[in-house]
């Protein structure tokens, strides 16, 4: 995860992963949620990061309509408890790009992830 959030953070605040893993065997799937404090830094991730390789692999970055903080546990933290309630980016101004997402669409990044 900190590899994540370390190269993610180039484009702004990163506040929540969620790094997706097999139930059975704990093992990374090889992707990730991630969502950024505002729209403008999803935005940036997914137009420089999308298609350049990191570690020798490159990497999918695309916008997901819904962001899926972690399954809930007792280990969550603030920020997670308040992302799984009211959504990721919701009071971020949308994009005004003519190929971004509707205004009223949440906008974070779903990553496909290399590193490990």
């Amino acid at each position: 995860e900190g590899d994540v959030i370390c190269v993610f953070s180039q484009y702004g605040e990163v506040v929540n992963i969620n790094l997706v893993r097999d139930k059975k065997t704990g093992k990374s799937k090889g992707f990730c949620f991630l969502c950024y404090e505002d729209q403008r830094s999803t935005i940036l991730a997914v137009d420089n990061f999308n298609g350049i390789k990191i570690k020798g692999r490159t990497i999918r970055v695309d916008h997901v309509a819904n962001y899926r903080p972690p399954k809930e546990s007792d280990d969550w933290d603030d920020v997670t408890r308040a992302l799984h309630a009211k959504g990721c980016g919701v009071k971020t101004p949308p994009h005004t790009s003519s190929d971004s997402p509707s205004e009223d669409e949440d906008v974070p990044v779903k990553k496909q992830k290399g590193e490990e």
